[in-house]
């Protein structure tokens, strides 16, 4: 019985194996020695799991190039989970961690169109701390959360947007185009943003994107403090906040072949 089982749960993990080859983007349709090569499993054993799959129609078999890609079931599983998907839960308890161990404001934000909004915050347990707004829409510009956006967005939005006129929020809010796309190939490279005063004069910040399924940018996550006093603590905070929006990106669906 228990090498029944032992069996049963080694097909079941070679069969979900097969199916995230198909996940990956430059993987929509394989053969049989695709698969066989990629997972080290002899073509006989390939062609049960297949066959298995396709009888509950995870795969489909394209009659042309007898190559295989996924079947409408695997979008049904797909569509019910994204269905679920709640960024701000998803992200609640990395914000409360991250305020706990950073002992600043920690706060979730969603892009709409050309302006981004703060949807949630947590703040720590300390006579001055940093208070945003909730609901009120910032342009992709100004601050760390608005750069972490237009950071990650396509090269063609991104152009788009740095060609319209980019308003002055504070005296720190870089309205020039040239040196805003400096920028943000620099925050590409490193993976989150920084801000003194840009949105907020008196305020500091970092700040990271929420990577869907797809690679785009979900959310933005940010720490942030009175900048006096958070500019000797952004060296601690930078990996926490990384290791954050990790986590909530791979909840998400995001690897690091999207």
């Amino acid at each position: 019985m228990v090498e029944s089982t032992s069996q049963t749960i080694a097909t079941v993990e070679r069969a979900a194996d097969v199916l995230l080859l198909f996940a990956r983007p430059n993987h929509p349709h394989l053969g049989v020695t695709d698969i066989a090569e990629e997972l080290s499993l002899s073509k006989a054993a390939v062609h049960r799991i297949l066959a298995s799959l396709r009888s509950r129609g995870f795969i489909e078999l394209i009659e042309e190039s007898r190559r295989y890609q996924l079947g409408p079931a695997s979008l049904s599983l797909g569509i019910a989970y994204l269905a679920r998907i709640d960024v701000r839960q998803l992200a609640a308890a990395e914000l409360q961690q991250l305020s706990l161990a950073s002992k600043e404001t920690a706060t979730l934000s969603i892009r709409t169109g050309d302006e981004r909004i703060y949807v949630d915050q947590i703040r720590p347990e300390r006579e001055i701390v940093m208070s945003v707004l909730i609901g009120m829409p910032y342009p992709l510009h100004a601050g760390g959360s608005s750069k972490a956006f237009l950071a990650f967005l396509t090269a063609e939005d991104q152009s788009r947007y740095l060609a319209t006129s980019m308003g002055q929020v504070t005296e720190k809010t870089i309205t020039n185009s040239d040196q805003l796309r400096s920028e943000l190939a620099e925050i590409r490279q490193r993976g989150f943003a920084s801000s003194f005063g840009e949105r907020q004069a008196g305020a500091a910040s970092i700040a990271a994107p929420v990577f869907d399924h797809t690679g785009a940018p979900a959310a933005v996550i940010s720490i942030c403090g009175p900048a006096d006093r958070f500019k000797n603590e952004i060296d601690d905070c930078i990996p926490l906040l990384l290791a954050a929006t990790a986590r909530v990106s791979r909840r998400l669906g995001f690897s690091a072949h999207s």
